[in-house]
């Protein structure tokens, strides 16, 4: 499975990619939202988690790579996370801080909202994030989402959801 769009691709993880996922997921800046930055075996898992959703739901995080040198910049895919006590269907991402402010973010999750809406059946589609996450909300945002909840959360203190319908892609996509 391969997503592309004009400045990136998304592919499945392999093992091959723990040395750039690691070097993104172990930089306390990048992290900073997180309660910790990742150790190897963090990472390792990371990529195993990921590895067992392609299989059991046919999607997960994707790897993202610029389509002109093939550098892996970071994640972004399709989750089940538990929003609020509730399994839902959520984008995620995490560019390297290197990467920051160039679109890569909205870019790399306006493809998978797209991807998301056209080949599975959920009426919507989610994103949450640490209060704090500036970043993250500044992309939900972006892709056409809206917030549609805060509450407290064990791992972020206070999350924010933000959310977009199908009929609101539909207008959107125009």
């Amino acid at each position: 499975m391969t997503i592309e769009t004009e400045r990136l691709l998304l592919r499945e993880f392999t093992h091959e990619d723990f040395p750039a996922l690691f070097e993104i997921f172990s930089d306390p800046e990048t992290m900073r939202h997180y309660p910790k930055p990742f150790d190897e075996s963090r990472v390792k898992d990371w990529i195993e988690w990921n590895l067992e959703n392609y299989k059991i739901y046919g999607f997960g995080l994707w790897a993202v790579l610029f389509k002109e040198t093939g550098e892996l910049i970071g994640d972004c895919g399709l989750t089940i996370q538990n929003i609020d006590g509730k399994f839902l269907p959520e984008i995620g991402y995490h560019i390297h801080k290197n990467h920051w402010r160039k679109g890569f973010g909205s870019e790399a999750a306006s493809a998978v909202r797209d991807w998301a809406f056209m080949n599975t059946k959920y009426d919507c589609l989610y994103s949450y994030m640490k209060y704090t996450n500036i970043g993250s909300y500044s992309t939900a945002i972006a892709i056409g989402m809206s917030k549609v909840k805060e509450y407290p959360d064990e791992k972020n203190e206070i999350s924010y959801a933000y959310a977009i319908k199908r009929e609101e892609w539909e207008k959107l996509k125009g």
